[in-house]
């Protein structure tokens, strides 16, 4: 011991490392990754919520539309007729002197002016029906069923049931000859000089035949009734929502005399 040096016989020893200490550097350790990984979790969700964003609205889930209430009217059918909207009282004039017929505004007015044009190539348009009241119908369908004794379909043959007759729109007009009238409401209409004249003019005047031979609607032939169509609001009348009646036939039948429906 003599041998060695005093100044290094007095260095201390060097003190073993705390074990508290230890422990703290790896609780504080393990507490920053606790937080790096929620941190990084947190990220990951906000990232994911901004993709669900961006493509909820690129693209919107498809969804079914439910029709209006006005497409479903447009789409409603009985015995083979459509449903239509009544005429308002306001929009109706008379197209004859003693006020029993009328139609629409605009209707009548192409009316009188085609009945002229006729008058001038001798030919004599006489209106027989224009507009009729739901509740004229109503009588028409169901007091005169009964009273004849005919079922609903039968009764069909000869008049449309209220609400579907295309007489209530104050657009359309039952039409005869003048100088022949023992063919009025007749089949035999369409071999007379005012059909004649009508199937070769009338579209000048925006009517057209509402039931012609063969229509895919299933309705009888009718060569007397025409129809207004030339304003957007009689348009949609006729055409909105069901393709300008291009639809299949509703009854059985030829499309001719012989079919299921007539309205009268």
């Amino acid at each position: 011991m003599d041998d060695i040096p005093v100044a290094l016989r007095e260095i201390p020893k060097a003190k073993p490392k705390s074990s508290v200490n230890l422990v703290v550097v790896s609780v504080c350790l393990s507490a920053l990754g606790v937080a790096a990984l929620a941190a990084g979790v947190l990220f990951s969700l906000r990232m994911q919520h901004g993709q669900n964003a961006t493509l909820a609205t690129a693209s919107p889930a498809p969804t079914t539309a439910s029709p209006s209430p006005a497409a479903a009217a447009y789409d409603d059918t009985l015995l083979g007729f459509y449903a239509y909207p009544a005429a308002p009282a306001s929009e109706l004039i008379s197209i004859v002197d003693d006020g029993s017929i009328k139609l629409r505004k605009a209707a009548a007015k192409a009316y009188r002016e085609m009945a002229a044009a006729a008058q001038q190539e001798g030919i004599s348009l006489v209106p027989i029906s224009g507009f009729r009241s739901i509740d004229d119908q109503k009588y028409l369908y169901f007091e005169v069923k009964a009273e004849r004794g005919q079922d609903a379909r039968e009764r069909a043959k000869v008049s449309a049931p209220p609400g579907y007759s295309e007489h209530h729109t104050g657009y359309a007009i039952d039409v005869g000859d003048g100088d022949v009238p023992a063919t009025n409401l007749s089949p035999s209409f369409d071999r007379t000089p005012a059909y004649q004249w009508l199937k070769a003019n009338a579209a000048h005047y925006s009517f057209e035949l509402s039931y012609p031979k063969n229509n895919k609607q299933g309705v009888n032939y009718e060569p007397w009734h025409w129809r207004y169509v030339g304003d957007i609001q009689s348009l949609k009348t006729f055409y909105k929502a069901r393709g300008g009646q291009n639809q299949s036939t509703v009854n059985s039948g030829t499309g001719n005399s012989g079919t299921v429906n007539s309205e009268q």
